[in-house]
């Protein structure tokens, strides 16, 4: 059961193309010195250059652009605020992209129907078409895309705070959109909310039990003011938790590092507890630095002897990979996947040689120096391969050398929405703490964190 959060993610690899310039490609083609401002700016390029010009939704993924992912607009409404911050764009011009994102979202048709719609009950469908922002294909109606996506929504509404007209209109809307989610519609027998629904299916077996990157959704269905969780949703949340050791870390083990994430990009776990983690005398935040640093710590040993792996070169997570290949590599069986949730813990180990900077990049709060220095160093390295106009393509493959074009390894030509986000958002909090502190503020989140049970450290302040 400890698979199933990963398995809505492991949809549609899709063919590549040659990725092209952007506005700004003269100077990315002269800027190659690494900072953590010059991955910044790049990777918000992506959410501000990419987007729909008429619904902005973010692509999936790009230059292989087929359709939007209700997740990566989510993030792409978060990036807006970094971009706004950091002065990539100015504030005004963030409100007006971002009101118009919400725009769009609000008036969406919803409704039971197999097709014509974009969602149902005030949830979203997992992937949108580019062209009109309807369902894509036979997707699901995805409660944690959905709960990404009102992380977004919320992020935007407690930051843009003015009197303008944009603002007060992103206030409004993003209001309208989060209480229209009827959470506890997705609540099976056992009190657990389904993956997701689809018209001529029903709801998907598989349900959100146990600690992975569904906490922020729990949390964002216990804040509704309208269509609430009930009061024992947490804790049938944390009946599936399951503490063990893996390279010398105890901790609530999950697999691919995305699972450590997610929900910290929007809730600062520090120092705040459930009841679950005053028994183990921890908190979330230091659960994912140990399980950042339990992953680093397997790569660092390599037990598969692949290519490329070290100190600062090491994160598996979901990401693409070159796939199609099973065949023998110095005298071992080696199997290659395409997209797919990597990942090592206690639970099980899904490696093929594939490492994807997000996993490093998503992890700088945790482990600051040990991220760093692995972006540092895919990027210097490999930086005419691994880095383009909107920073780390999505991952790469020392040890695959098959095929034309791979002698020196398999290098992804796409960008993924969801994994340019944890970068950009996760290195705002490292440097600003800014969407912590911006969601400090949403009263549906702190409502969410006090019906789980969280009390402790800047709740009580």
């Amino acid at each position: 059961m400890r698979l199933l959060p990963v398995l809505l993610l492991l949809i549609l690899a899709a063919c590549q193309r040659a990725p092209a310039d952007t506005t700004d490609a003269g100077t990315v083609a002269e800027n190659r010195d690494f900072s953590l401002d010059e991955l910044q700016r790049r990777t918000f390029g992506y959410f501000w250059e990419r987007a729909h010009p008429e619904t902005y939704q973010v692509p999936d993924r790009w230059p292989t652009d087929r359709f939007s992912s209700i997740a990566a607009t989510g993030f792409g409404l978060t990036s807006y605020i970094v971009g706004a911050e950091r002065g990539y764009v100015t504030r005004a011009e963030a409100a007006e992209r971002t009101r118009n994102t919400l725009e769009k979202l609000w008036t969406l048709p919803q409704g039971p129907e197999m097709s014509g719609v974009a969602g149902h009950k005030g949830l979203f469908y997992h992937f949108l078409n580019n062209d009109d922002a309807l369902r894509y294909g036979d997707v699901e109606l995805s409660t944690i895309d959905t709960g990404l996506l009102m992380a977004g929504v919320l992020s935007v509404m407690s930051y843009f705070d003015g009197d303008g007209e944009d603002e007060r209109r992103i206030r409004e809307l993003a209001d309208q959109l989060y209480r229209r989610v009827e959470w506890d519609w997705s609540l099976n027998e056992k009190g657990r909310m389904s993956m997701g629904w689809r018209p001529d299916r029903g709801f998907i077996p598989a349900e959100w039990n146990g600690y992975n990157e569904a906490m922020i959704l729990v949390i964002l269905g216990l804040g509704s003011p309208t269509h609430p969780l009930p009061d024992d949703a947490w804790e049938r949340w944390t009946e599936g938790y399951d503490w063990q050791e893996f390279q010398g870390y105890e901790h609530l083990n999950f697999t691919p590092l995305f699972g450590h994430q997610y929900s910290h990009m929007y809730v600062d776990f520090r120092g705040i507890q459930d009841d679950y983690m005053r028994e183990q005398d921890s908190d979330y935040f230091e659960n994912s630095r140990k399980g950042t640093l339990s992953n680093r710590a397997y790569c660092v040993d390599n037990p598969e002897n692949f290519a490329g792996y070290g100190p600062n070169q090491w994160g598996l997570t979901a990401c693409d990979g070159p796939g199609g290949l099973d065949t023998i590599v110095d005298g071992v069986p080696r199997e290659f996947y395409s997209y797919r949730a990597r990942g090592a813990s206690a639970d099980h180990i899904i490696d093929d040689g594939t490492i994807a900077p997000t996993a490093a990049g998503g992890s700088v709060p945790f482990a600051p120096e040990e991220s760093i220095a692995a972006l540092e160093h895919m990027w210097t390295t490999q930086y005419d391969s691994l880095v383009g106009p909107y920073g780390f393509r999505d991952a790469f493959n020392p040890t695959y050398t098959y095929g034309e074009g791979n002698e020196n390894g398999w290098y992804d030509v796409d960008y993924l929405g969801i994994d340019q986000g944890p970068i950009l958002i996760q290195i705002e909090n490292h440097r600003s703490e800014l969407i912590w502190e911006v969601m400090k503020k949403n009263p549906y989140v702190r409502r969410g964190l006090e019906r789980a049970g969280f009390t402790g450290g800047w709740m009580e302040e």
